[in-house]
């Protein structure tokens, strides 16, 4: 299952970067992908500009347990996406 998902996550990304229209939303898109189930649930991402990813989080306990985590989530959009993305910043929204 694990092999099927992977070829199905790379068939996404490579539509996004193949899309004029969506690669400068590639990174926005692709957040759901990159971050796993449990945490897109969880979080939002909302814009992308100047290579800052602005995603939602519920509080600042998503906030800081997700900040560790910012070097492999950089390393994974910046392969699924053409846009460089250098800064990821979690904002909290509460609902």
């Amino acid at each position: 299952m694990r092999h099927a998902r992977s070829d199905l996550e790379k068939i996404v990304l490579d539509a996004l970067n193949r899309v004029p229209e969506l690669k400068q939303e590639a990174p926005v898109l692709a957040w759901p992908l990159v971050c796993g189930r449990m945490v897109s649930e969880k979080t939002r991402a909302v814009s992308f500009a100047q290579g800052k990813l602005t995603v939602r989080v519920p509080d600042a306990a998503w906030r800081a347990q997700l900040s560790g985590f910012i070097p492999q989530y950089l390393a994974a959009l910046n392969r699924a996406s053409s846009e460089a993305v250098k800064q990821i910043d979690f904002v909290i929204v509460k609902s």
